[in-house]
């Protein structure tokens, strides 16, 4: 079966020889973080259209239940926590006000401010 994404397909940190092989595939994982990030957002968006009640969006136990399968996920690659919640706590910050801005703007409550290209 071919890599997903052919142009992200990297090499082991082992065989890395230099810093700038070691930057290059960083690089690449960066590329790649970006693509899944967007890919996320997708479905961020479409909760702002699914929901019905403004109340909703920002839900508590959805937060604990995510970070609870960060941590699983953490646990089984050898990842540190500590590094991984508050990029998580960051991420969902970001894209529960998104989807405030996607629910008031279906919902008809205000215009949605378009995202800023970085």
């Amino acid at each position: 079966m071919p890599a997903p994404w052919p142009d992200l397909q990297g090499v082991p940190a082992e065989d890395c020889q230099n810093m700038a092989d070691v930057r290059r595939e960083i690089d690449r994982i960066d590329r790649a973080l970006v693509r899944i990030l967007a890919e996320r957002l997708t479905y961020i968006e479409r909760a702002g259209h699914i929901k019905q009640e403004r109340d909703t969006v920002r839900d508590e136990a959805r937060i604990n239940d995510v970070l609870a399968k960060v941590q699983a996920s953490c646990a089984r690659e050898n990842f540190p926590f500590a590094i991984a919640e508050p990029v998580w706590r960051c991420l969902m910050d970001g894209c529960i006000a998104h989807e405030f801005e996607v629910f008031d703007e279906v919902k008809g409550a205000r215009p949605r401010a378009k995202l800023a290209a970085q």
